[in-house]
C-alpha cells in the first residue's frame, strides 16, 4: 500500500475519531460501551448529527464526514436556464502544435440575468473565455474555447465545465479531435 493511501486512511480515522469525540461531548452522551444495547459503532454516531444542539456544531460535522456536504450543486442566488446551439464540436483532423478555436453560442432561457461563475478546461490545452458580465434573459452570449494539442496524438477529447446560476449549476461542453504528428 502505497505511503499516501496509509496516510489517507490515517487522517479518516482520526477525523471519525474527532467527530465520535465531539458528538460525545455535545450531547452528553454517556460512553456505554459495555451494554450492547446502547452501544453505537462510530459511524452510526457521525451520522446520527440531528441531535446536535446547534446548526453551527452540525454543518462543521456533516464537514467533517463528508468534505462535500456543505456544497451543493444549486447556485446561492435565484437560477435561470442557458441553452446552447451546440455542446459538443469535433476539429476532425489537427495537427500538432496547432492553435483551433471554437465558439460555442449560448442563449439564457430563463427569467434572470444569466451570471457565468467560471468555464474551465479539462486539461491546460483547452482554453475557454467567457463572458464575465450577467447576460439578460433572452440575451445571447458566446464561450470561445482554444485547443492547442501541443505533443498530443491520436483521437483527443476534451471538456470545458460551465459553472453559472443554472440548475445544474454545471453544463459540460466538449471538442474532439484526431491530432496528426507533425513531420
Amino acid at each position: 500500500m502505497s505511503e499516501k493511501v496509509k496516510t489517507g486512511l490515517l487522517v479518516f480515522i482520526a477525523a471519525l475519531l474527532v467527530v465520535n469525540t465531539a458528538l460525545l461531548v455535545t450531547n452528553n452522551s454517556p460512553v456505554a460501551y459495555g451494554d450492547p444495547a446502547e452501544a453505537k459503532t462510530t459511524f452510526q454516531r457521525t451520522a446520527n448529527i440531528s441531535d446536535a444542539k446547534d446548526t453551527k456544531t452540525k454543518t462543521s460535522l456533516d464537514a467533517a464526514i463528508d468534505p462535500m456536504a456543505t456544497k451543493s450543486d444549486k447556485p446561492a442566488g435565484p437560477t435561470t436556464a442557458i441553452d446552447f446551439a451546440e455542446t459538443s464540436h469535433d476539429f476532425g483532423q489537427i495537427m500538432q502544435d496547432s492553435e483551433n478555436k471554437k465558439v460555442f453560442t449560448f442563449t439564457n432561457t430563463g427569467a434572470e440575468p444569466l451570471i457565468i461563475e467560471n468555464a474551465k478546461g479539462s486539461c491546460g490545452c483547452t482554453v475557454p473565455k467567457y463572458p464575465k458580465e450577467p447576460i439578460a434573459p433572452g440575451a445571447t452570449g458566446e464561450i470561445e474555447v482554444v485547443y492547442k494539442p501541443g505533443k498530443q496524438k491520436n483521437q483527443q477529447t476534451k471538456n470545458v465545465t460551465i459553472t453559472a446560476n443554472t440548475e445544474p449549476s454545471k453544463t459540460i461542453l466538449t471538442i474532439k479531435a484526431n491530432v496528426q504528428e507533425a513531420i
